[in-house]
């Protein structure tokens, strides 16, 4: 798979995509990378945002540089093709089943990273396949939800953690259940101490433990 995350601050993307997890990914095969937008606007200054017609505050991203980019990463097409995903607060909520279903269903993600009051709207009308929001509230830019999303679909890729059983244990794999209580060395901490079951090496009573403990989570954050 290759994903790439268009945005003005690929300085700011670019070191997370190339740690831990996802840098092991691409040393298997995965494709990450940071795309500067600017390098698609036109003008001696690069620009990418505007005023807004009709008026109001703030800058609003302008269509062709983000035109001009999508038509230059598309070309890399396999054969489950290209999806273009915008970050956006009006977006639908992203989820662990997004995750598993984009991981399983494209060879090449592109995200497009909103910033100041908005982009605009042709390029979600025109370009855009899904739109996705994170969260009910307000962050200075896409680049956080897109590394977000990312790292989500990349440990749903087969083989990128090394081991199924720890994909399939994590919280909300299974709608609405989160993972049961983790525990490590010591046993005892300033007296609070380990359960006992989990010392007990019962792998049935444990197994019967955890599933009592696996908490119903809620996926749902209200959307405005």
């Amino acid at each position: 798979m290759k994903i790439q995350i268009l945005t003005i601050f690929p300085e700011m993307v670019q070191p997370y995509l190339d740690g831990s997890i996802l840098g092991r990914s691409q040393r298997g095969g995965t494709k990450l990378e940071a795309v500067q937008l600017r390098d698609f606007a036109e003008g001696k200054h690069a620009q990418v945002d505007d005023t807004p017609y009709g008026g109001g505050a703030g800058m609003v991203m302008k269509v062709e540089p983000i035109y001009h980019a999508l038509k230059k990463l598309k070309p890399f097409l396999k054969r489950k093709g290209t999806h273009v995903i915008m970050t956006s607060a009006a977006g639908k909520m992203f989820t662990q089943k997004d995750a598993q279903r984009l991981a399983k269903e494209y060879d090449h993600l592109i995200f497009v990273c909103g910033r100041y009051e908005g982009v605009d709207q042709r390029v979600e009308d025109y370009f855009v396949d899904e739109s996705f929001s994170i969260g009910g509230y307000v962050l200075t830019g896409g680049e956080l939800p897109a590394l977000v999303m990312t790292d989500a679909i990349v440990r749903n890729i087969p083989g990128v953690l090394g081991n199924n059983e720890t994909l399939a244990d994590e919280s909300h794999n299974t709608e609405g259940v989160l993972e049961y209580p983790q525990y490590t060395k010591p046993e005892e901490f300033k007296g609070w101490n380990v359960p006992e079951v989990l010392l007990s090496g019962d792998h049935a009573a444990i197994a019967r433990w955890r599933e009592e403990k696996r908490k119903k989570g809620s996926l749902g954050v209200v959307q405005k």
